[in-house]
């Protein structure tokens, strides 16, 4: 029995003469592109060295890809509880963002089970169109969808072609479909910004600014400014892949200039006639063939570990001849790998991807099924700290910082310039025995530039003098108009020099919030402070009270939580961080305003301000203003009405 297995995704482009569609099997980047989802198995016979999807058992060094963590699980509850095969679920991928294997570097890849039956992650019938801003796609309560439409299961994969950055970058993509009788059309759409489905409202959120997208962006000569959207769109016919298009999302007037990168494919459809954003065919500079695309033609193919939900909710193990279909891409030959533009080889294309399916071979006809936008390139930043940050007496012993949330494949290097670390400075932990301000930085892979920093103080008081004070009282209350009253009660008031509270909102790192000076009372002695709190747009604010004393000596009070009872409403993202040109501001807002951004260095020295005026929803801001500052950390602080942030982004030059 041959092994297959359902999946999604796929980029591809206009089927022109110089540029063959390969349409028989393949292993590209030591991926086998053949309609068969498992490893070490290869145009029907067993292949020792391929990389696939899913492994079915035969031996040898190919390695799979997906997480299949849970599967007899799952398959247990699909027997005992057939309801639950209707739900949707998402598996990522089983190795590390950038893991060397087979010599290939593995960036991220995803598994989705779409969901089954009546559901809402479908478009409502009527007018749902590709150029139209998803924020006019209509969606019902509850919907079938006819069976040539029907998106069952989808996967897609992203490597390196070898073990540099500087390799070509591969997309592996596949889908299941219900039908498999006639010609089928899909659209693999890939976005800049975090795309979201809202399932309780049925609206997409967190789109582009460009008439609901993000578009492409160049220069005079041609080179990229900043990518955008993009759409691969397909065709399949009863027995072979008949059509496939590469476009992306570009302002009408930039077709009068001459990209460096890839050429115009002479296709260009916007929301209606007369559009002045659309998405544009675009095809490579050189000749021969940089795509794949085949289905699976025999019945009884293997439909993986999870098997497969048809649409009248039957679970089977195998897919009907022409169910599976499989497709790569050669993105860096298509020009759009962010190594060929940006100089960055660990840059990422697109950061969500949404997979639908259209009624017609017109790439503007009705849209039919999707599955909701899901991410990929979501690698978590670090994050250190230690486990005591204080330490009193004769001498430091010494200590372990270490980072949180490792990924194994990531480079670690840390550094101070006031502290002193013992033994090696690379690694996710490090000893140090003496105070001081570690730094921490992260490269994703040893050829990539910094990713994320993080820092950590440790700090050492020789005295270790006891402070005879103690703290009788401390209480946070919630008042009316967003407010709240803290107080304290302190003994022997005239050994203290000052007050500080901080406030956290995870309970781990706290901030300063206000300083009071003793006021010379002696005895006992109590404070009080409001606290406005309509800025904090969270459900839970921490609060503790510091307490130096004329000896320096500290201490600490209780920490104490108060609850908001809210749900935050306003938020602002920027990515990607780190960058080098040009970095994006999403900012959601509940309400119509102008916005006030501060860009300040790390030692809090004001460089840049200015003000934009935002509308109520999400907001896409052009982010440029570092593009020509040192390599470093620096800080923006956005204030849009009462919400208040202050964000870290590292620049690399």
């Amino acid at each position: 029995m041959k092994p297959i297995l359902p999946f999604l995704l796929f980029i591809i482009i206009t089927v022109n003469s110089i540029f063959g569609q390969i349409t028989t099997p393949i292993v590209k980047a030591n991926f086998g592109i053949e309609a068969d989802a498992s490893s070490n198995y290869y145009n029907n016979l067993t292949q020792p060295a391929v990389d696939d999807w899913f492994s079915y058992g035969y031996t040898g060094t190919g390695q799979f890809i997906i997480d299949t963590t849970g599967a007899a699980s799952l398959i247990g509850g699909y027997i005992s509880n057939p309801a639950t095969r209707k739900l949707s679920f998402s598996k990522l991928m089983r190795q590390a963002p950038y893991s060397l294997v087979n010599n290939r570097l593995l960036l991220d890849a995803i598994f989705h089970r779409d969901f089954h039956g009546n559901d809402s992650t479908v478009y409502a019938s009527g007018s749902n169109k590709n150029g139209m801003t998803p924020a006019s796609w209509t969606c019902p309560v509850a919907q079938g969808i006819p069976d040539k439409n029907d998106i069952l299961d989808a996967a897609t994969h992203i490597r390196r072609a070898g073990p540099n950055v500087t390799d070509s970058l591969w997309m592996f993509s596949s889908i299941a479909l219900e039908n498999t009788t006639g010609s089928r059309y899909f659209d693999f759409e890939l976005y800049q910004t975090d795309i979201s489905y809202n399932r309780a409202t049925r609206t997409f959120q967190n789109y582009g600014p460009d008439a609901g997208h993000t578009s492409w962006k160049f220069d005079v000569a041609g080179n990229i400014i900043s990518p955008g959207d993009i759409i691969f769109t397909a065709e399949f016919g009863s027995s072979t892949l008949t059509l496939v298009q590469a476009r992306i999302w570009i302002k009408q007037t930039s077709l009068s200039i001459t990209p460096t990168a890839f050429n115009w494919g002479g296709q260009f459809d916007g929301d209606g006639s007369g559009a002045v954003y659309g998405y544009a065919s675009i095809l490579p500079k050189t000749a021969g063939a940089f795509y794949t695309g085949l289905q699976s033609t025999v019945a009884a193919t293997w439909a993986g570990p999870f098997r497969l939900v048809r649409e009248d909710n039957s679970l089977v193990t195998s897919f009907v001849a022409n169910q599976f279909m499989e497709f790569s891409v050669n993105l860096t030959k298509l020009g759009i790998d962010p190594g060929t533009f940006s100089n960055n080889g660990c840059g990422t294309p697109f950061r969500r991807v949404l997979i639908k399916t259209r009624a017609s071979t017109s790439f503007t006809a009705e849209l039919k099924d999707f599955i909701a936008p899901f991410r990929m390139f979501d690698y978590p930043q670090v994050d250190a700290d230690t486990y005591v940050r204080y330490y009193c007496g004769s001498s430091m012993p010494t200590v372990t910082i270490s980072v949180y949330n490792p990924i194994s494949t990531s480079v670690y290097t840390w550094s101070t310039s006031n502290g002193n670390i013992v033994g090696s400075n690379i690694g996710s932990s490090i000893q140090v025995n003496a105070p001081g301000l570690y730094r921490v930085t992260q490269q994703l892979y040893s050829q990539c530039p910094m990713y994320a920093q993080d820092t950590v103080s440790i700090f050492f008081d020789s005295v270790c003098a006891p402070l005879n004070i103690n703290i009788k009282k401390f209480n946070v209350t919630r008042q009316k108009h967003d407010d709240a009253a803290i107080n304290w009660q302190i003994n022997n008031n005239e050994l203290v020099n000052l007050y500080e509270l901080e406030y956290s909102l995870d309970n781990r790192t706290f901030s300063p919030l206000v300083s009071i000076p003793a006021d010379g009372r002696t005895g006992l002695a109590e404070y009080e402070i409001i606290n406005p709190i309509n800025n904090f747009y969270t459900t839970v604010i921490y609060y503790r009270l510091k307490v130096v004393g004329k000896n320096a000596v500290i201490k600490y009070s209780e920490t104490i939580a108060l609850e908001l009872n809210r749900v935050p409403t306003e938020k602002a993202i920027i990515f990607p961080n780190p960058f080098n040109n040009i970095a994006w501001i999403s900012l959601e807002i509940h309400e119509s305003t102008e916005a006030n951004i501060f860009i300040m260095d790390n030692s809090g020295r004001l460089l840049i301000s200015k003000k934009v005026q935002l509308k109520k929803g999400t907001n896409l801001l052009y982010f440029d203003e570092l593009a020509k500052k040192n390599s470093g950390i620096y800080f923006v602080k956005i204030k849009a009405g009462n919400y208040e942030t202050i964000q870290k982004v590292a620049v690399i030059q």
